[in-house]
């Protein structure tokens, strides 16, 4: 086995493991695995069943409606609808008179959801057991804080660049 050498960086890295970035984006990793693993057998990713779902809670709904309500930016939920579309799992109208675009399901992503609601609520299930049910409805309840917070702060940190 060769063994190398790893130079110490100079620089300081002092509170970096601390960072609230980090450490969501880790937890977010480690359960976005879990949700693909279950979904697997569907042909689904996590991202593209909460797609779904929230087309389906909300059809027909504006492009820009739908990336709100996901905290997606929209270079993001372009790509995230353009694979769902070749699926044929949805459709996006083109600009209507309001200059719109609209989401709906086509009924091969009506049958997608279908197939993968009883997945997703077997590892929901499973994993709200492991948290806990009143530790889970906590976290929710601050899960949401923390992202109205961080809008509040970018649209802050926006402004003063501006």
């Amino acid at each position: 086995m060769v063994r190398m050498k790893i130079k110490r960086s100079n620089l300081d890295l002092v509170g970096t493991g601390y960072c609230t970035w980090f450490n969501l984006r880790r937890a977010a990793r480690s359960v976005t695995g879990v949700y693909d693993d279950a979904l697997k057998p569907t042909g689904l990713r996590s991202s593209g069943f909460t797609l779904l779902a929230t087309v389906a809670e909300s059809e027909p709904i504006s492009v820009g409606d739908l990336a709100e309500a996901l905290f997606l930016n929209p270079t993001t939920m372009t790509r995230n609808l353009q694979v769902l579309r070749r699926q044929g799992l949805l459709s996006v109208s083109l600009r209507s008179s309001v200059r719109k675009r609209f989401v709906t399901l086509l009924p091969k992503g009506r049958k997608a959801l279908a197939r993968s609601l009883p997945l997703w609520r077997r590892v929901q299930r499973k994993f709200v057991n492991k948290v806990g049910q009143k530790s889970w409805l906590a976290w929710q309840k601050e899960l949401e804080r923390i992202s109205n917070l961080a809008n509040e702060l970018r649209l802050e940190l926006n402004e003063k660049q501006s």
